[in-house]
């Protein structure tokens, strides 16, 4: 009798384990660790919600940029109409970056895989008019995924060295998805420079970029003013370079053939919602430039 009652209670025991196992099993399935950087995008989203539904910009966008350190930076957060899935496979491709960079009118060629490696990005800037590539300044971007799930994007272009002793250039962008088949991007695109730099961005701001500002206004004696300087630069290319991703993206859904015009007339209609900041050349000089640009990047390897 007494092994009989020992055995009901081991079999109690063992029952009552499994259930525990199988209940702390089902904690853990239902609470699914999230990337600290995905957590850290979302809670971004949800603090600018109000910037993103209502701005300046006519579009879920809010721009920022920051000088400080020799370092001047700018960061674009938007809500993005293309699903998560797309704009991850566009971001995972160094070849894809390309196609998107080199409808902003600075940039006159963009190839992956140079020196061998299809990690490496060459990337040619310039004039905002046609130029030969050995008159444009050439970055080597190293190109690294830093993270790539279900659920958060993380790619990072980053040059050691830029034009006229700028330095540490670098494209970055976090991606999550949202509800109804939209994605939420964090794009910030920042350089590094010395005195012999800032002395010659001072110099083109004080001649060929005289009067051109940035997007944030800021407080100057009774009233506010577009910022200037560095920050206006950076910010002017901070926008530059989201509208191509934005342009870019518009045109996946359309037949190839079709897809290069669709992109450069997106990218130069929506730069004319904002002349003050991004107005340089009519449309058809940007078109007639970039089919000759991207026949080049085509051709030349």
């Amino acid at each position: 009798m007494h092994t009989l009652r020992n055995f009901v209670l081991r079999l109690v025991c063992l029952a009552a384990g499994i259930a525990l196992a199988g209940s702390l099993h089902a904690q853990h399935v239902a609470e699914p660790t999230t990337e600290p950087g995905a957590a850290a995008l979302l809670e971004k989203h949800s603090a600018l919600a109000k910037q993103l539904a209502e701005n300046a910009y006519r579009r879920p966008l809010v721009l920022e940029s920051s000088e400080g350190g020799n370092t001047v930076s700018g960061n674009a957060y938007a809500v993005l109409d293309s699903p998560f899935s797309t704009v991850s496979a566009t971001f995972k491709s160094p070849h894809r970056w390309c196609e998107m960079l080199i409808l902003h009118i600075n940039t006159k060629y963009c190839h992956a895989g140079s020196d061998g490696s299809p990690s490496m990005l060459k990337v040619s800037v310039g004039k905002k008019t046609p130029q030969e590539l050995g008159d444009a300044y050439s970055l080597q971007f190293a190109y690294r995924l830093a993270a790539a799930s279900p659920g958060y994007l993380s790619a990072q272009l980053q040059a050691d060295k830029g034009p006229l002793g700028t330095s540490n250039y670098r494209i970055e962008l976090q991606a999550v998805p949202l509800p109804g088949g939209k994605t939420f991007m964090h794009m910030r695109y920042s350089y590094g420079y010395n005195v012999a730099s800032r002395l010659a961005m001072q110099g083109y701001l004080a001649t060929v970029g005289t009067g051109k500002v940035g997007f944030t206004q800021i407080r100057q004696g009774p009233g506010t003013v577009y910022v200037e300087g560095m920050r206006g630069a950076v910010e002017r290319n901070t926008m530059r370079y989201y509208l191509a991703i934005e342009a870019y993206l518009a045109s996946l859904d359309k037949p190839a053939a079709q897809q290069l015009e669709l992109r450069l007339s997106h990218w130069f209609d929506a730069t004319e919602q904002y002349p003050r900041q991004l107005r340089e050349v009519d449309k058809e000089s940007y078109l007639v430039m970039k089919r000759a640009e991207y026949q080049r990047q085509q051709t030349l390897l």
